[in-house]
């Protein structure tokens, strides 16, 4: 091994021996368990045909191949004690390959030969093939009707249609579908590219389903992918550049990889999967050629050619929320149900559906209360028309709600959609008492002025308020919070928006200007602006920068809409000067010329100039939809404004492809915070963010890119180091904590005070081999743990760092917060409950959890004869009061509802203290599954876990099997195809035949209970073992493959929505 560059290879015990460490750098990583045996048995398959090409020649050298063949079976089935390996692999010693099996009695065809060789494929079953559009070779319009004729069941995703092309296998389609077969097609209505007579001959066929996507500016299907599945487990695709039409399929210049089942079955199963995901996707609709269907069709056609007559006008909404949205409206649910807070306020960038969130919310609540008043408060008359025809979509209610705006005026005041001018001009003649309204929405909140809203809101107090905006934070330091209970109940994150294609993908660059911040004065959390602005205008060198990466980087400057944030208007006014020099046509927009605020925008939006120069504390108003590039030319140091900055131009317009965002970043102080500004870019990803940095972000929203300069990655990764908090700055924080405060040094205050803290902060942090905010108090005080107890210092900082900051169910922690407030006494026989509606079975499998959850051993192996004694032993007032307030802190900050599992007719299950759709340390799960018992703790490991009396069986999946390495093998075996689909893989060893295979597809006949727990990965970002999160009682629908099978199950409930970004692997957004 002489040659440098990268490998990726089992390092052999010669290539060891080989390897020069002291010359060369060596790159190497643990080979991890989850994939070790795809790595081990590739490696052997080159192995094993170098073996057998060494046989030598002769007339028995097939033969000798063969023994050798099944030697090498017999020796692994020895190894690991599995006869049926040998009864089922040995190979005939004819040597002969099986090329079809058909039925003589009813032959499909006359002669069974001549029809065998007229199907099969001329590439054949077992081999990839590059089809390339040349003369040489098979045509792929030829192989492609003989796939149609072998196959059994035939998918096909294409962009678009031709009837030229469908016309090239016309009787191939309609003879497969006559006999029975099924056919499925997914295509869209793009470009108007597909031909409508093409998709209604496809539906008129029989067995044949064909589902259209005719939202295409926020799907874009570009694939091109042909499926032909077979009984036999032969199954064969084409995935390349042809869409369904004659020129693609014959004379074009295309490329089309043909890819087998027998060679990389991995892309076979996920181009499968990812069908099927698209295919229950609700942004698919089915055409069944009826006259409604065609007519659907044929209008998104011409809409999207650009001849569609608008004079007509349409709405079009989902009826049904997206799985973000439904996220955001459960953690409403739980702000009212949980928190008992009904003043809720919804942050989301503007484009991502507020308003339609917000019509859920309302229809939620009207449902349950019919009678309801209702006001919808904006601050413009077209705003107040889109939300009235977004509100009668959604509660299918044409005549829904009366303008109050402009000449609109109102016959009753039952539900009002109204202006806040209106409002005003008429709040002290109105006779509507405070509880007249039940319901009251205000959108873009931060667009109203205090003194506007205030007079609304202190008439009104209705049952809920629900405020909308797209940036909580004001720059006229009016405080929006304080009228929504001090929290934020809900957000829709950036990465999340740009997946759902409700904001435009961004490319960001971070450029290194060669200043050096390190030297300006920082005070309240921000440099100080004078000595920025200096710095940024005592010489050219930094205009000099920006000027030449602009050129590196944009395509075209003179057709370049940019908005660029300075500090100060000097910076601003300096800037433009420079900007005009280089002839680059811009202009300034600050509180001296705020009158011109619209003639700026408008000579930007037209390139009359092509950047705008504002300052941070006054681009709020600032609304450009058309923006395609930000200048970041100052620090940003709020996350808040941050992203509001970054959302004026993410707005989504025909033809905008991408935001470029150029940040020009100095050698910046340790206190400004890049790590959760590339976290709120990134989203969540289990994933330290300084790994996110390293890797190069291979995490972010789709479409999206962050490039970091080489010196600025590594000023960023020294400025995220610097930042994280280790033991000796959260012990300078608690010692300095009195000279900040006059509050009561206590775990809740520090929080307080200190809110970019976490409680994962303080409970990462060790003082030897436990931690905790009770050790870190004495720690600041310089005294050391008495030995005699660190046992049980160490009991609290596992229970609450490994257990409880790992389970989300609202009733397990509400019982160890009330079992701690009482003592840890727990009566005999559990007659006395803790909580009113506790039973004592309840009671005493959740007080085992605890035990477990404290001292991770049997009471035996401790010395204690009853849970009583376990739980007695836990007494130590001050390491309780820690407790009792970080329970106190995980409750206040659950923002999922928990509720009972769906009943089975299984008893065990149907009296499990486990809730729906939270997050369970899996010690809970086999405590309450009997598997872990007082005097047994249980040894389970597998992913799936029987437990025969109960007649159930748990299965256990980790949606990231490979946490360090991508592994395209083993990523897509368990992924939700919908919200109550789940494909699942089997252990290699189950098959459909006999044992646990056989066993999961009689389910229905076993009378068996399957549950489903998932998680994300095994480790989270801070190194914590992840809990699981309970999606309840599954039943089987049907299997593929054997050893191992892959299994789909479908959910007594839909899957929790905030999991879905991360289980449906394959869908889109």
């Amino acid at each position: 091994m002489n040659q440098t560059g990268i490998y990726e290879q089992l390092i052999t015990q010669l290539v060891e021996q080989n390897l020069d460490r002291e010359s060369f750098h060596v790159g190497e990583r643990a080979l991890e368990a989850a994939e070790a045996a795809t790595w081990l048995s590739r490696f052997l398959t080159r192995l094993i045909e170098i073996a057998m090409d060494s046989v030598p020649g002769g007339d028995h050298r097939i033969s000798e191949q063969i023994n050798l063949a099944n030697t090498i079976v017999q020796w692994l089935s020895k190894h690991i004690r599995d006869e049926e390996l040998i009864s089922e692999n040995l190979i005939d010693s004819q040597g002969k390959i099986l090329t079809a099996l058909f039925d003589k009695a009813n032959p499909i065809a006359a002669d069974l030969p001549k029809y065998v060789e007229s199907i099969m494929p001329i590439t054949g079953l077992t081999q990839s093939e590059l089809f390339c559009g040349s003369n040489v070779g098979v045509s792929l319009e030829t192989e492609i009707k003989r796939e149609i004729q072998s196959s059994d069941k035939i998918y096909w995703l294409v962009s678009f249609i031709k009837w030229a092309g469908i016309r090239i296998f016309k009787n191939e389609l309609e003879s497969f579908t006559r006999s029975g077969k099924k056919l499925k097609i997914i295509t869209t209505s793009y470009m108007g590219a597909t031909d409508a007579k093409a998709v209604e001959f496809l539906a008129s066929l029989p067995n044949t389903e064909v589902k259209l996507s005719y939202n295409t500016n926020r799907e874009r299907l570009h694939a091109k992918s042909y499926l032909f599945m077979r009984n036999t487990g032969f199954h064969t695709g084409y995935i390349g550049s042809s869409n369904l039409s004659h020129s693609a399929l014959t004379s074009g210049l295309e490329w089309n990889l043909k890819i087998t089942s027998q060679e990389i079955p991995h892309i076979i199963e996920k181009s499968l999967s990812t069908f099927e995901t698209y295919w229950e996707s609700p942004d698919f609709e089915p055409f069944d050629g009826e006259v409604e269907s065609r007519e659907k069709l044929t209008n998104a056609l011409q809409e999207a050619k650009g001849s569609f007559n608008k004079s007509t006008p349409s709405f079009y909404f989902d009826i049904k929320p997206h799985s973000h949205q439904q996220t955001i409206l459960e953690k409403l649910q739980v702000e009212r149900d949980l928190h008992e807070r009904y003043r809720n306020l919804v942050v989301a960038a503007t484009g991502t559906g507020k308003t339609i969130i917000s019509a859920f919310d309302f229809a939620r609540f009207y449902n349950d209360n019919p009678e309801a008043k209702f006001l919808f408060i904006a601050h413009r008359e077209e705003i107040l028309k889109q939300a009235q025809g977004a509100y009668r979509g959604v509660l299918k209610n044409s005549v829904f709600g009366e303008l109050w705006v402009g000449n609109n005026k109102p016959s009753k005041y039952q539900h009002l959609f109204a202006s806040i001018q209106s409002l005003n001009n008429q709040i002290d003649t109105l006779a509507l008492s405070e509880d007249y309204f039940d319901y009251i929405v205000i959108d873009e909140v931060h667009h109203i002025s205090a003194s506007s809203y205030r007079s609304v809101l202190e008439h009104f107090n209705p049952k809920i308020l629900l405020g909308l905006t797209a940036t909580p934070e004001r720059h006229d330091g009016t405080d929006i919070l304080c009228d929504f209970c001090n929290v934020i109940a809900a957000e829709i994150r950036l990465p999340e928006a740009i997946n759902q294609r409700h904001l435009s993908p961004f490319q960001y660059f971070a450029i290194d200007d060669d200043t050096d911040l390190t030297k300006i004065s920082w005070s309240k959390g921000r440099y100080d602006i004078a000595e920025l602005t200096h710095l940024y205008t005592y010489n050219d060198q930094r205009v000099l920068r920006i000027l030449q990466s602009l050129d590196e980087v944009v395509t075209d400057i003179s057709q370049m809409r940019a908005l660029a944030f300075c500090v100060s208007k000097e910076h601003a006014n300096f800037m433009a000067q420079k900007f005009t020099l280089h002839n680059i046509a811009c202009g300034v927009l600050t509180s001296d010329n705020s009158k011109d605020r619209e003639i700026q925008q408008q000579r930007l939006k037209s390139k009359q100039i092509n950047v705008l120069f504002v300052v941070d504390i006054f681009n709020e108003g600032v609304d450009i939809p058309e923006l395609d590039t930000l200048l970041f030319l100052r620090p940003t140091e709020s996350l808040t404004i941050f992203l509001q900055q970054l959302g004026r131009g993410l707005r989504l317009t025909n033809d905008k492809e991408c935001c470029t965002i150029l940040d020009f970043v100095g050698n910046s102080r340790p206190e400004y915070d890049f790590s959760h500004k590339f976290r709120a870019l990134v989203g969540k990803t289990n994933q330290a963010i300084a790994k996110e940095v390293k890797q190069g972000f291979p995490h972010l929203p789709l479409g999206c890119r962050i490039e970091l300069q080489e010196k600025t990655q590594t000023m960023i990764l020294k400025n995220i180091s610097q930042a994280t908090l280790n033991k000796n700055k959260l012990i300078s924080l608690i010692i300095n904590f009195p000279h900040a405060t006059h509050l009561t040094l206590t775990l809740t205050n520090f929080f307080h005070i200190h809110p970019n803290i976490a409680l994962e902060d303080i409970y990462k942090v060790k003082c030897g081999k436990f931690g905790g905010w009770t050790t870190l108090l004495a720690a600041s005080k310089g005294k050391e743990i008495e030995i005699g107890e660190k046992e049980l210092y160490t009991a609290y900082y596992r229970a609450i760092n490994n257990r409880l900051m790992n389970c989300t169910s609202l009733s397990y922690l509400r019982f160890i917060k009330a079992l701690c407030d009482n003592n840890f006494s727990i009566s005999d026989a559990f007659e006395r409950p803790l909580l009113s509606n506790d039973s004592s079975e309840r009671q005493q499998l959740f007080s085992l959890m605890c035990h477990y959850d404290f001292w991770d051993k049997t009471g035996k192996q401790l010395g204690f004869d009853n849970l009583k004694e376990s739980l007695a032993a836990l007494k130590n007032t001050g390491l309780q009061s820690e407790l009792s307030e970080a329970i106190s802190i995980l409750i206040e900050r659950l923002d999922v509802s928990e509720f009972d599992m769906p009943l089975v007719g299984n008893n065990k299950v149907d009296t499990s203290p486990l809730n729906m759709h939270v997050r369970y340390p899996k010690e809970h799960i086999l405590v309450a599954f009997g598997d872990s018992t007082f005097t047994k703790k249980s040894s389970s490991r597998e992913g799936v876990l029987n437990i025969a009396d109960a007649n159930t069986e748990l299965l256990f999946v980790t949606l990231n099997k490979c946490e360090k390495q991508f592994s395209a093998t083993t990523m897509y075996h368990d992924y939700a195809i919908s919200p109550i689909l789940f494909h699942w893989q089997t252990q290699n060893s189950a098959k459909p035949s006999s044992g646990k295979g056989l066993d999961y597809i009689k389910q229905k006949e076993n009378k068996k209970t399957f549950l489903l727990f998932v998680r994300e990965q095994a480790k989270d970002e801070n190194g914590r073992t992840m809990g699981f999160v309970n999606f309840g009682p599954v039943d089987f629908v049907k299997y593929e493959g054997s050893q191992p099978m892959d299994i789909t199950w479908q959910l007594k409930h839909p899957m929790p929505s905030y999991l879905w970004h991360e289980t449906a692997k394959l869908a889109v957004g």
